[in-house]
């Protein structure tokens, strides 16, 4: 495989540059706050389209708000090369979610603009729109924009419309931020794992197989409120006894049931929740995640099976409400062996993993090629102040991402 040996990214810039994007919100304990829409968001993105500009990308905000910077290719026509990620964080964040995969992309241009190199194909950094709630921008790029701005009314109550405004989007003309595998032949995002299968396993480097897809479920329990006391054991409907059992049941399926899923209750609650009383509803939660879509089928009817046990034992009704659906999108054959071949060829070990949280990668995988490369979070810790990735490790995956571009661009057509 022909490859670029001596062409490596700034490590100490990549660096630099992370750690400037995270004075923009900066917490006191060090974490980062970056809601989307918020003026903290407003000034990274301006920041970041600086950087663009200084790295020779032309900068286009499309309608959804995506900062898209772009570096010419030789061949006019053809399509692009694409990486990037988000720069919007959850309310207490860390500084690497997101940002390293836009700082490592905008980086990758820099080396090449320094060095004089114009690949093939052109290669466009994206930064799309609130990836950490609505997701709305790379969505909106791969066409699956929801009907109606009310879908994304913000939680405070503010509409899309003036959000976007804000950021130089367009609500009326959001289908035109559509985009084809004519305008992008491959996408490959950078992204810290936020799990900690690579530190576990000691290994530097994370070839992703896929995204898993994503069901929720709302499950109600209703059974009969009683006297704890005068009620017998043989005459109650306890609800809370029933949605019990849903928790092991759904413990049970992701632990015995062969396969790489998982399967989460993380909300419950119970009515009326008082010592001396039987309870008479509960309300829950299920999360449920696989890479396979036909076997996510197949757990959501050893599921359903397993309610209507449940149901008909405990003499309770139970109903099961799909409140989220997300399809798995699976990275590409050849991006996955490009990205194995530069860490061999980098004398990086690698294994291969499935990322079982969701990102931009995502969406746009439903209409391109997509991958995906993962660095190690420290603890598996991510979405919080201690999320850490080593400056060796980002600029690791800086390597691993620039290699694999240069080979990209000899793999696909112009």
């Amino acid at each position: 495989m022909a490859v670029f040996p001596m062409l490596t990214v700034n490590g100490d810039r990549l660096n630099r540059s992370l750690y400037q994007l995270a004075e923009i919100g900066k917490l006191p304990n060090g974490g980062v706050s970056r809601v989307a829409f918020t003026t903290e968001d407003l000034l990274a993105r301006q920041l970041v389209q600086s950087w663009m500009v200084e790295a020779g990308m032309t900068v286009f905000i499309d309608a959804a708000g995506n900062i898209i910077g772009r570096y010419a290719g030789q061949c006019e026509g053809a399509p692009a090369l694409a990486t990037g990620s988000h720069i919007d964080t959850v309310p207490v964040a860390g500084r690497y979610d997101g940002c390293l995969g836009v700082v490592a992309g905008v980086e990758m241009v820099r080396v090449l603009n320094e060095n004089k190199i114009r690949l093939r194909h052109p290669l466009e950094v994206i930064v799309f729109t609130d990836e950490e709630r609505s997701v709305i921008g790379s969505k909106a790029m791969a066409g699956e924009i929801r009907e109606g701005p009310e879908y994304y009314v913000r939680l405070d109550g503010t509409p899309i419309q003036p959000c976007l405004e804000k950021i130089g989007g367009d609500w009326s003309k959001i289908r035109s931020a559509k985009r084809y595998r004519s305008d992008i032949a491959a996408f490959v995002e950078l992204h810290v794992e936020q799990g900690g299968v690579l530190e576990h396993l000691g290994i530097p480097i994370g070839v992703v197989d896929g995204i898993v897809g994503q069901y929720r479920f709302a499950v109600t329990v209703i059974g009969r409120m009683n006297h704890a006391g005068t009620t017998p054991m043989h005459l109650r409907k306890d609800a809370l006894v029933a949605a019990a059992q849903i928790v092991l049941a759904v413990n049970r399926i992701a632990v015995e049931i062969p396969g790489d899923q998982v399967a989460t209750v993380g909300y419950f609650t119970v009515s009326p929740n008082a010592t001396n009383t039987v309870p008479g509803k509960v309300d829950l939660r299920i999360d449920l995640r696989d890479l396979s879509q036909n076997h996510l089928e197949y757990l959501l009817a050893l599921l359903k099976k397993e309610l209507d046990a449940i149901a008909t034992a405990s003499q309770t009704e139970i109903t099961m409400r799909q409140t989220l659906q997300i399809m798995p999108t699976l990275a590409a054959d050849p991006i996955k062996a490009v990205i194995q071949e530069v860490c061999e060829r980098l004398d990086l070990p690698y294994t291969r993993l499935p990322s079982r949280a969701g990102h931009d990668a995502q969406e746009i995988g439903r209409f391109t090629d997509m991958g995906m490369i993962f660095v190690p979070s420290r603890n598996g810790i991510s979405h919080s102040e201690d999320e850490y990735t080593s400056p060796e490790e980002c600029t690791q995956g800086g390597n691993v991402l620039l290699q694999t571009f240069l080979e990209l661009d000899k793999i696909y057509g112009v």
